[in-house]
């Protein structure tokens, strides 16, 4: 069975950032907000939502995070080619 998740992200360029902006979403911040606000993927302008995707659709770094999550986590910076991920996933589905 295929397992499909739905994540959120924001990227920024450095790990300090990412932690800063971590420290701020765990103080209360709205993830969304930050993201439009402050990610460099395109996807920033609609909160950081990615929508739904299963395995093989995903940079391994980011994928590998988003698969060993549980819902409504924020992961620790993530590095991938493009630079640090702010990970927050939203749901879960077989």
């Amino acid at each position: 069975m295929t397992t499909f998740v739905k994540a959120s992200h924001l990227l920024v360029k450095t790990e300090e950032e990412a932690k800063k902006l971590k420290e701020q979403i765990n103080n209360g911040q709205d993830f969304a907000k930050l993201a439009k606000e402050v990610s460099l993927c395109p996807s920033g302008q609609q909160g950081g939502d990615l929508g739904y995707f299963t395995k093989g659709q995903m940079v391994k770094e980011f994928e590998d995070a988003c698969f060993s999550m549980k819902v409504g986590e924020v992961s620790n910076p993530i590095k991938t080619q493009f630079g640090y991920h702010l990970i927050y996933l939203t749901d879960k589905k077989d």
